[in-house]
């Protein structure tokens, strides 16, 4: 029975590239998620954007001297061209700028409001005497006052996870000049999360599935009680309060830029010629995935459900899979000090699939992971190459000198070929289970793993030694791997999409390879195979003193 299954995905502040603590952190895993769902023949939304109205971006505008308009547009159309050139399959990627978004967003603070879980209250913000300006709560920074940590931010706290507001930080600084701020009473409008503790709590218990750190810390922060949070802030740039009366106030950033996922899925609606057919996947019998980092947790277990609560007659979130975070070459990612493998970059040097690859075997999903230049390339020339692709190439390239090219005709298999197709078919099963379990890092572990398996059985058959003796045996052998070929293609398409299909071309079946479905599905014998080429490309270990050198420049 087909599932229905919306996919939510965490939205990039345009102010910056993408780098690859952002594509291992939330965007790589909702891809391959999305890509066997689709291939299984069941029914995806993915959405995500731009967010257009954060604060960096009005920071970067004024550093650049720059409208906040130019800088989200400039960044937003980079992230396209990085999503296509990386495979990344979004069936939209909109942004928080559009009259829909803003609509939307509009439309559930006045449904919260009029259901008083809005109100109006009076909140400190810290004004800069130096800046001589009133300082969004990421550009306050201090000391947290639940962990200690000297480098939190007004918004939240890097190290515990916690929500913050800038008031409750000790020695608060003013983050763009280290002044301290001075704080002044503001009107502004709440929302009153402290009206759903109790019943987020109650629900959070409930998910079971959740993984382990997603979901102790959300009973962590809920426990330990909830705060009504402002949802608007005095500024110029954001979308406008449909109200009277507040012409220089916005809503705030964290609290419009989560009805994203709402406003895409009508936005994609409407692009469909059915402006209702979002309701599939808000209403009813669907699965709802929100892929992010883990410093998005609290926004999308408590937050965003409670908005969701609030609103009314809307599904709450089925998963949330946080990642943890990606270090590169043993140290924290720093975008401000160029400690960063930048998307862009990578896609003009190297093709998308090793990447995709390393990321996938050596995933952030229960802790944190390091990228280092040495390990792609190992695992390139060791895993990729070696293993998987000289698999393929030696067996197509014989098949193509040796039997004209054709899939060979079979004789009666033994027990070691009926033992690998059996654990071929169990491999497709294996990994769409861990697929749709979230468990990504294991699920191409076991891909791999056949790959290797199925390198050992041409050791042990030698097709290429006893052609000339028994080429009936040798036939066998090679349809056999033939058949393991087909089904790697297939379980490795959603963490290795170009190369499954360049494969998929190579058996000599025609169109996309996710239309061929999630089952093994191999070439009868006598199909044509085209004249293969390298899936991979082996790597030069001299690139991985050339890039690290990059790091840092």
């Amino acid at each position: 029975m087909s599932e229905t299954i919306f996919i939510g995905v965490a939205w990039p502040y345009a102010n910056s590239p993408l780098h690859i603590g952002h594509i291992a952190g939330a965007y790589l895993p909702p891809d391959i998620f999305a890509r066997y769902h689709r291939a299984k023949g069941n029914e995806v939304l993915m959405v995500s954007g731009s967010d257009q109205h954060g604060t960096p971006i009005t920071i970067r505008a004024e550093q650049e001297g720059k409208a906040p308009a130019e800088i989200a547009g400039k960044y937003h159309q980079q992230f396209l061209e990085s999503w296509q050139k990386f495979g990344i399959t979004f069936d939209l990627f909109t942004t928080t700028g559009t009259a829909n978004h803003a609509a939307v967003a509009q439309d559930i603070f006045l449904t919260l409001l009029k259901k008083d879980y809005i109100y109006k209250d009076t909140v400190s913000q810290p004004l800069c005497p130096n800046c001589n300006r009133f300082l969004p709560d990421r550009y306050v920074e201090g000391e947290c006052p639940h962990c200690g940590y000297t480098g939190a931010r007004g918004d939240q706290c890097d190290q515990c996870g916690r929500p913050l507001n800038p008031v409750e930080l000790v020695q608060p600084r003013c983050g763009i000049c280290g002044t301290t701020p001075q704080f002044k009473d503001s009107e502004h409008f709440f929302l009153r999360l402290s009206a759903f503790e109790s019943k987020l709590l109650d629900w959070v218990k409930q998910q079971k599935h959740w993984r382990a750190n997603v979901a102790r810390f959300t009973q962590s922060y809920l426990e330990g009680g909830l705060k009504d949070r402002a949802i608007t802030r005095d500024i110029g740039w954001g979308v406008p309060l449909p109200l009277g009366g507040y012409e220089n106030k916005r809503l705030y950033v964290w609290f419009e830029a989560v009805i994203g996922y709402l406003s895409a899925s009508k936005e994609w609606a409407k692009s469909t010629g059915d402006a209702e057919a979002w309701r599939r996947f808000w209403q009813g019998d669907v699965k709802s995935y929100y892929f992010i980092g883990k410093d998005n947790i609290p926004f999308h277990t408590i937050i965003w459900p409670a908005m969701l609560m609030g609103y009314g007659d809307l599904n709450l979130p089925y998963d949330v899979p946080a990642n943890e975070y990606l270090t590169i070459e043993g140290r924290k990612l720093s975008s401000s000090r160029n400690w960063a493998v930048w998307l862009p970059d990578y896609l003009e040097r190297y093709g998308p699939d090793p990447l995709r690859y390393l990321l996938s075997i050596n995933m952030p999903e229960t802790g944190d992971t390091d990228f280092s230049w040495r390990e792609f390339v190992r695992r390139n020339n060791d895993e990729l190459v070696a293993t998987y692709g000289n698999l393929v190439q030696r067996v197509l390239t014989f098949v193509d000198k040796r039997f004209d090219g054709m899939v060979p005709q079979p004789g009666d298999l033994d027990e070691r070929s009926r033992g690998l197709i059996a654990r071929a078919e169990e491999t497709i099963d294996t990994v769409g289970g861990l697929i749709h379990d979230c468990r990504f890092k294991e699920a191409i572990k076991t891909a791999m793993a056949l790959a290797q398996d199925a390198n050992r059985y041409l050791e042990e058959k030698s097709p290429w030694k006893i052609v000339k003796e028994d080429r009936q045996a040798a036939a066998t052998a090679l349809y056999v791997a033939i058949v393991i070929i087909a089904c790697l293609k297939t379980v490795f398409y959603p963490f290795l999409p170009f190369s499954s299909q360049k494969l998929h071309n190579y058996l000599g079946f025609e169109g996309d390879v996710k239309d061929f479905g999630w089952k093994l599905e191999a070439p009868p014998p006598g199909q044509k195979l085209a004249s293969p080429q390298p899936l991979f490309v082996k790597l030069d270990e001299k690139i991985i003193d050339e890039e690290t050198a990059r790091l840092g420049k």
